[in-house]
């Protein structure tokens, strides 16, 4: 299908006001990050990026870990305020550079709502500043403080979910493989039910078909994967299982839904992650969102159809692993 001329108008503008973190430097990057983030704060990124919906309880707050006090914002649906519910941990997408908890500030609300579970989004620490293994890191430590304190955040500790978008798709499953490899050396992890990836990052050294086949598509270009590759790593080996996923043992993960776009470069990162989860005997449902560019997530008020169609799935899936057994 033919890209929505509102997408591509998103990337036109996207290029002359802010233009693209993965090319600079790494000196260069923290400025660059703030200017874009005020562009998507301001009027024409709310435009973009749309709100939570208004009948979900939202907080914004902090999660202690070892290492770091990260900021969090808790989504809690009408249905959540009286009885413990299932907890998603968000991960935000931006490359591992950049990004916020604006960014998926609708996303969650929507999966709140539609799944009636607790979302608790999670602002990792970013790259340069803090490469490889740092953002991963964060999003274990995060996932495990939350579980740790199901007073605190209202929730079940026994039905967990991760999920995230572009970077953070990796990130969500990458928390699925420390835990998995966490209880294997018979460690306390908590255990996660389900993992929904949304146009996800797997590979990080070798290039894919789909950054050939669409080198210059409006969102994120071929080149840009690579840059936000160089900048994660800072030289650390890309190859290692936590940083590309697709190279993993993936033996053992909870069901997974992936998601990727038509006009991605990152298509066939999910596309083939989906391919290995399943060769590993992981259940898992693929669906390739057809005339969507990356980012559709971000997008419900340009893209709503496939930004409502895909939160729905993510929802979905979610109550089918999280809520639903409870209660069958």
């Amino acid at each position: 299908m033919r890209l929505p001329l509102r997408a591509r108008l998103v990337g036109v503008l996207r290029s002359r006001l802010a233009g693209s973190v993965a090319d600079l430097p790494p000196e260069e990057v923290p400025a660059a990050r703030e200017r874009s983030g005020r562009i998507q704060a301001g009027p024409a990124g709310r435009v973009i990026v749309g709100a939570h919906d208004r009948r979900v309880v939202v907080e914004d707050t902090e999660v202690t870990t070892a290492e770091a006090v990260l900021p969090v914002r808790v989504y809690r649906p009408p249905s959540a305020a009286t009885v413990p519910a299932p907890l998603v941990v968000n991960f935000h997408g931006g490359g591992y550079v950049q990004g916020d908890l604006l960014q998926s500030d609708w996303f969650c609300g929507q999966v709140a709502l539609l799944a009636g579970v607790v979302v608790v989004s999670v602002d990792y620490r970013l790259a340069p500043e803090h490469p490889f293994p740092v953002p991963a890191q964060d999003a274990y430590a995060a996932t495990a403080a939350l579980a740790a304190e199901p007073g605190r955040w209202g929730i079940d500790p026994t039905r967990i979910g991760v999920m995230g978008d572009s970077a953070g798709g990796n990130l969500a499953t990458v928390v699925c493989l420390m835990v998995r490899d966490a209880r294997r050396r018979g460690d306390d992890a908590p255990a996660i039910g389900v993992q929904c990836l949304v146009y996800p990052g797997t590979e990080m050294v070798e290039v894919l078909p789909s950054e050939r086949a669409i080198p210059h598509a409006p969102i994120l270009d071929a080149s840009d994967i690579r840059g936000f590759a160089a900048l994660y790593l800072a030289g650390a080996d890309g190859t290692v299982p936590y940083a590309s996923p697709l190279r993993a043992d993936l033996s053992d993960l909870p069901p997974a839904l992936v998601q990727t776009a038509e006009h991605d470069p990152l298509r066939d990162h999910g596309t083939h992650y989906a391919d290995a989860l399943r060769r590993a005997g992981v259940p898992v449902r693929h669906t390739e969102y057809q005339g969507a560019p990356h980012g559709y997530i971000s997008m419900p008020r340009l893209l709503p159809a496939v930004a409502h169609q895909a939160a729905w799935e993510v929802a979905d899936r979610v109550r089918a692993e999280l809520v639903s057994p409870v209660h069958a």
